[in-house]
C-alpha cells in the first residue's frame, strides 16, 4: 500500500477545515472533525501544522492566496478603472444557504486572543484591503483618499454584516448606491 504525498494530505485538510471553519466557525470545528472528514489521521495533521491555531492561520492565508472568496478580490485588478473596482465591492454576492459573510470578520470575532496568529492573517487581509482601496481613491483623484477608504470599508464591512445577518444581498444594492454617492463627492 502507498501513502499519499503529503501535499494531497495537505490539500485535503486544507479543503476540509476551510470549509467546515467557514461553515460551522473556527471554534466549533474540532481537530476530530477535521481528520474524520478529510479521512486523513491526526498524525498526519499535526505532520503538517504544529497545532488547530496554525492550521487557523494557513486556512486564513490561503483565503487570501486563493484569490475567490469576496469582492475585493477584484481590487488588485489593474485593468479595471478604479472607480469600476471600488464599486465592484458592492455587487451582490451569491446568497447561498452556506454563506456566512466575511471569514476574516468571522474569524476576528471568533480569535480574541491578539496573540492568535490567526489575528496576524485577519490585520495582514484588513490593511491589504485598505491599501488597495486608498490606492484606487487616489487612482480617482478624491481629495482625500485614505478618508475615503474609511468610509467605503466601513460601508463595506456594515453590509457584509447585514447580508449575513439578513441572509440576503439586498443590502449591497443600498451600499452600492451610498458608495457612488461617496466616489463621486470624493
Amino acid at each position: 500500500m502507498t501513502q499519499e504525498p503529503l501535499a494531497e494530505t495537505r490539500r485535503r485538510i486544507m479543503e476540509t477545515a476551510g470549509r467546515l471553519f467557514y461553515r460551522n466557525g473556527i471554534q466549533a470545528t474540532g481537530v476530530g472533525e477535521i481528520v474524520e472528514t478529510a479521512r486523513v489521521s491526526k498524525r498526519s495533521l499535526y505532520q503538517l501544522f504544529a497545532s488547530k491555531d496554525d492550521l487557523v492561520a494557513a486556512y486564513l492565508r490561503g483565503l487570501d492566496d486563493d484569490g475567490s472568496v469576496l469582492n475585493e478580490r477584484g481590487l488588485d485588478d489593474l485593468e479595471v478603472p478604479a472607480r469600476d473596482r471600488l464599486l465592484k465591492l458592492f455587487d451582490r454576492p451569491p446568497i447561498s444557504a452556506g454563506f456566512r459573510g466575511c471569514p476574516w470578520h468571522n474569524a476576528a470575532v471568533e480569535l480574541p486572543d491578539p496573540e492568535h496568529p490567526g489575528r496576524a492573517e485577519v490585520l495582514t487581509h484588513k490593511r491589504w484591503t485598505r491599501e488597495h482601496v486608498t490606492n484606487a481613491a487616489k487612482e480617482i483623484g478624491a481629495r482625500d483618499p485614505e478618508r475615503l477608504a474609511r468610509h467605503l470599508i466601513t460601508l463595506y464591512e456594515g453590509v457584509m454584516s447585514l447580508a449575513t445577518s439578513l441572509d440576503d444581498s439586498a443590502p449591497f444594492d443600498d451600499a452600492r448606491e451610498l458608495a457612488l454617492d461617496l466616489i463621486e463627492h470624493a
